[in-house]
């Protein structure tokens, strides 16, 4: 894949990490400019998922039907007038709905993400590709908390979202002159009305559906984590919210090695036979944080030794189980690819909501979840190769 190309989806895929991950040491800030606590502030996460959730199922057949840039664009600059409404917002019910109207727009470039990639490569080419853009999801968390931290130091919590208007402005204008439209205009359009058919075709596939809550599953148990950790460490372990994205950064400093690791595996095996590994490590290594948060360790360090191992293995599962759901996929990517981010974002955002709605002053709900969501995920990739080797030997 072209470099440029490729730099090009790694901005679009740091739309997510951006619009959750900056505004996160801010939300004690919030709190108290909406005069109520933090886990009211953790619904706007939750709001943010279920946009995600929505909005992708649309994306993808008209991905399919118009082309890649049109949506995208169009998504791009919803994103821009959403920032902008956040920005401005004056009680925390407007905040709301700006962030699901700016969920509406950022979800686009997720489903043309990985609808391009799968246009453009193989199978294990995609799990290569899902590989180096998992580096921008590794990157922009460290840099954004920081980022997000100092910005609300200076420029108060509203700062933050000016940036994202600013940042998704500039990067309409880049997909307008550098991004190339990847579906073919010679190959079969698929249209709008058949959506339905093809969304209940994929459900009833169970090679696809397994592989892409494989990775959804897993992905929830992240988001677990962002929408608990502001106040496990912030408030329950007393960090300082300028130095939250340090904490932050070191666990994406483990996702970013972790996802360079899974390339140089990928020369040697395919994404399925990672998965069988992965997963097993993965499981193991989230139910191990609710027994160290029943402990009551006063210190954090304890705690940040399996999320460390969460956040690494975790780029080893979520690009080798998208692979693995697209392969085949190839007339229909937009709409696999929605599909695949609905369910993700669906589960992420029930999970984002529990971690709230459980809380006890502790961090047991944060932990328990993360611990959920490894089990789920290696349960769903336990049933992906059961499925695959009952086609085989059929």
């Amino acid at each position: 894949m072209p470099l440029r190309l490729l730099l090009i989806l790694g901005g679009l895929s740091a739309f997510g990490p951006l619009a959750i991950d900056l505004y996160l040491p801010a939300f004690p800030a919030m709190a108290g400019s909406f005069a109520t606590d933090t886990d009211r502030i953790q619904l706007s996460l939750s709001v943010y998922f279920l946009g995600l959730a929505l909005g992708q199922v649309f994306y993808g057949p008209i991905a399919d039907r118009f082309g890649r840039r049109k949506p995208l664009m169009f998504g791009i600059g919803l994103f821009t007038l959403a920032s902008l409404a956040c920005a401005l917002a004056p009680t925390l019910e407007w905040l709301l709905v700006a962030r699901f109207f700016q969920a509406l727009g950022g979800c686009a470039g997720m489903v043309v993400n990985r609808a391009v990639v799968r246009d453009l490569c193989s199978p294990i080419e995609s799990a290569r590709v899902f590989s180096k853009l998992m580096l921008v999801m590794g990157v922009a968390p460290i840099l954004a908390p920081l980022a997000g931290g100092w910005m609300m130091l200076l420029g108060g919590w509203r700062s933050i979202f000016g940036f994202l208007m600013l940042f998704s402005a500039a990067f309409w204008v880049l997909v307008w002159l550098r991004l190339p439209e990847t579906l073919p205009a010679d190959g079969p359009r698929s249209q709008l009305s058949s959506a339905l058919g093809r969304y209940g075709r994929l459900l009833r596939e169970p090679e696809f559906m397994f592989h892409a809550l494989t990775g959804g599953t897993a992905m929830a148990g992240m988001f677990a984590y962002i929408a608990g950790s502001p106040f496990v460490f912030i408030q329950l372990y007393g960090v300082p919210a300028e130095h939250y994205g340090w904490l932050f950064g070191i666990n994406s400093a483990g996702f970013i090695l972790a996802a360079q690791l899974n390339g140089r595996l990928l020369r040697k095996r395919t994404p399925l036979q990672l998965l069988r590994t992965t997963t097993v490590l993965f499981m193991c290594s989230t139910l191990a944080l609710p027994l160290i948060a029943l402990a009551g360790f006063a210190s954090l360090w304890p705690l940040m030794v399996p999320l460390f191992l969460c956040m690494a293995l975790l780029a080893l599962v979520v690009p080798n189980s998208s692979a693995c759901a697209l392969a085949g996929q190839g007339h229909q990517a937009g709409v696999a690819s929605a599909l695949m981010g609905t369910m993700q974002f669906a589960v992420a955002g029930l999970v984002s909501a529990a971690v709230g709605a459980l809380h006890d002053g502790t961090a047991l709900p944060m932990t328990m979840m993360i611990a959920l969501c490894g089990a789920g995920a290696a349960v769903m990739a336990l049933l992906a190769r059961r499925v695959e080797r009952g086609a085989v030997m059929g």
